[in-house]
């Protein structure tokens, strides 16, 4: 699996998903500074890690939807290759229209970090190829504006066409629908805020994470 990691200032988890990903897959990913205009070729991947780019002025996510290689990245998308964001990664894509709705401040204006339950709600995407529909996983999420808001139109359609992949079991951070990840149309791209890539080996004390990117390895497969 041929994979990008792209950084922008003031990415913090950049590293924890380059190291996952080089884990489960066998391969570093490349990490591609956000004022590159283009993209390694034959890519399978483009994640897009957490953190506070732009230190999150304006909004989260604002200024990073505007980098360069973010246009590469929709060009990407466009021609199916996944895209994963994580955190301020969701935020990027929502803010690039790569998905719908918006992340707004938590319920009660703070900082939540803690492991959180998640029901994953599709098992059939390349995302959740290794979970069960209905399973419920622990990931830790660390977010202050991860609550996702859309009208009711947009989250009628996202949970009609099974794109709602994981919801909190509980309320976190003030999610409609406690919705905690999201897909896009063509089901290639994908942002929830809760950390995959923080739990992927036993030394982090937790695992569920690293099915994640076993699905998506087992679904774009191994390049020889």
């Amino acid at each position: 699996m041929n994979s990008a990691v792209i950084v922008f200032p003031g990415s913090n988890c950049d590293r924890d998903l380059a190291e996952a990903l080089a884990l489960v897959s066998g391969r570093a990913p490349a990490m591609v500074w956000h004022k590159e205009s283009s993209l390694p070729g034959n890519l399978d991947l483009i994640a897009v890690p957490g953190g506070f780019s732009y230190g999150d002025y304006l909004r989260s996510g604002a200024m990073a939807a505007l980098s360069p290689v973010m246009a590469a990245v929709r060009q990407a998308a466009a021609r199916g290759v996944m895209v994963l964001g994580i955190c301020n990664g969701f935020q990027v894509l929502t803010e690039a229209r790569l998905l719908p709705g918006a992340l707004m401040r938590n319920a009660g204006i703070s900082f939540v970090c803690r492991d959180v339950a998640l029901r994953v709600e599709n098992s059939q995407s390349a995302f959740t190829a290794r979970y069960d529909a209905g399973e419920e996983i622990v990931l830790p999420v660390a977010h202050h504006d991860g609550n996702y808001q859309a009208d009711a139109a947009t989250l009628d359609r996202l949970e009609g066409e099974g794109r709602v992949a994981l919801r909190y079991a509980d309320a976190v951070n003030g999610s409609a629908r406690n919705i905690a990840g999201i897909l896009n149309e063509a089901g290639n791209v994908l942002g929830m805020m809760p950390h995959p890539e923080r739990a992927v080996e036993a030394a982090h004390g937790l695992t569920d994470g690293r099915r994640l990117f076993e699905g998506l390895l087992e679904t774009i497969g191994q390049p020889a």
